[in-house]
């Protein structure tokens, strides 16, 4: 059994639910604290830095696992309201011997999560991950309720914040966006904190005002019919409003989504082809390999190989793209969802990073996204998600090993069939992807029924 299949209260990108409720109530995140400063016990002053998106829990669950750290000897500093991977940079660049962000990334305000960064700046180690829960685990009869009054509310340093932004200018030293009309989606979220002023430092010309949107959280709106879950809606105020492209990002901005002037989503992939072709023309693409994952579509793979682009595929999951990634040595991985890795920068997925990437790649080229992409042809693909009770695994169910066999026997060279678990919510993803988009629905739902039937909610 892998590190990865023993685990239980970590997913592929932390410990994640409905906020208040295990594995989110209060005993549990205190003891997460806990079980991340012993961790750090061998370290001179261990220090940890904290950041969080803007739902309403995260300012309580901040102040529980604070506690917690403090309890087990660990002196705790935060960022306040910063994007994911200004807490992996942060963590990296500023002494600290690990990073905790409070977020639950694109999922409803109601859910909140836990993600752990090392001192390295990368996400922690499966087996780190495992030895921590193990902890939280052995002592979970122990550990009390923190009482409301024993909590530490950390003051916000902003300057930490100030400190990213920087970092992300000095990414593309030669960036100025004057002239380019950018719509900007921040989904609620923690861009809100960071996006206006980090376009603003590169002179971006909005549109109107009101076109840096979504940038006012009350704590429930959070990727509330917005964000990078819902690209189509930024695409439309793209087309609307003649600008010239638009960004969206996702709650705790990770991820990136673009939308072209005439209202075109642009995806992760996308991204990955606009990116891997730049890197090629600067000798900057190591071994001519991109990363991406098992939901990728086959119209990726295509241009990339037209282009003398060999195109790896890992499980999904960002931490499972970078370890590909670093088998490789390869310059470039990523998501269809937005997460792009530049290891180069930096050791995360980074939306506000991808979205300066590909403004800095369409500034230099005198292209649009349009353009820059117009021989990507997409393969008919769909996604089916069907709620779970539990995660059995699926070609073990018979009659949904029956429905996957007939899918893949029919599609062949036509298509492909990935069917997986999410890893941050209780789903089945169906994916299937064919020339035929007729084929493609009939076997999607045929699956996806027979998981009903065997695991539906």
């Amino acid at each position: 059994m892998s590190d990865t299949d023993a685990r239980r209260l970590f997913g592929t990108d932390g410990i994640r639910g409905i906020a208040g409720e295990p594995p989110l109530d209060a005993r549990t995140i205190y003891a997460t604290g806990l079980a991340l400063g012993h961790s750090l016990a061998g370290k001179a002053a261990p220090k940890v830095i904290l950041g969080r998106d803007t739902r309403e829990s995260s300012d309580w669950i901040a102040a529980t696992i604070a506690a917690g750290l403090r309890d087990a000897g660990v002196t705790v500093e935060s960022a306040g309201i910063v994007p994911t991977p200004a807490i992996a940079f942060l963590a990296r660049t500023h002494g600290f011997d690990a990073g905790v962000v409070i977020s639950a990334s694109h999922n409803p305000w109601r859910d909140n999560g836990i993600k752990l960064f090392g001192g390295d700046g990368f996400k922690l180690p499966d087996a780190v991950e495992l030895a921590i829960e193990q902890e939280i685990q052995r002592h979970a009869a122990e550990v009390k309720t923190p009482d409301p009054s024993a909590l530490l509310r950390v003051a916000d340093k902003h300057e930490l914040q100030e400190d990213y932004i920087h970092f992300l200018i000095r990414c593309v030293p030669a960036l100025r966006l004057a002239g380019l009309r950018i719509v900007a989606d921040c989904a609620n979220g923690a861009a809100a904190a960071v996006a206006p002023e980090l376009l603003a430092q590169l002179g971006a010309k909005i549109p109107e005002e009101s076109a840096l949107l979504n940038v006012t959280p009350d704590g429930r709106n959070i990727n509330q019919g917005c964000g990078a879950l819902h690209p189509e809606w930024v695409a439309a105020e793209v087309k609307a409003r003649g600008a010239d492209l638009g960004l969206t990002f996702d709650g705790d901005a990770d991820r990136c989504i673009l939308a072209g002037a005439d209202g075109t989503v642009v995806n992760g992939d996308a991204i990955l082809l606009m990116a891997a072709r730049d890197l090629k023309e600067r000798e900057l693409l190591k071994g001519d390999i991109v990363v991406a994952t098992t939901m990728s579509n086959m119209g990726l793979e295509a241009a990339l190989k037209r282009s003398g682009i060999r195109m790896l595929r890992a499980p999904v999951g960002d931490r499972y793209v970078l370890e590909q990634m670093q088998q490789h040595d390869a310059a470039l991985g990523g998501e269809q969802s937005g997460h792009i890795l530049f290891p180069h920068l930096a050791t995360t997925g980074d939306g506000l990073l991808t979205a300066l990437v590909v403004l800095d790649l369409v500034a230099r080229t005198g292209k649009s996204i349009e353009q820059l992409t117009a021989d990507l042809k997409v393969f008919p693909q769909i996604i089916v998600n069907v709620k779970v009770r539990e995660k059995k695994p699926l070609h073990g169910i018979p009659s949904v090993a029956e429905r996957i066999r007939a899918a893949e026997n029919e599609l062949k060279d036509s298509g492909r069939v990935v069917i997986r678990y999410s890893g941050t919510e209780a789903l089945a993803r169906v994916m299937i992807e064919a020339e035929s988009e007729e084929a493609m629905r009939r076997h999607a739902e045929a699956i996806a029924e027979a998981i009903r039937k065997e695991l539906g909610v």
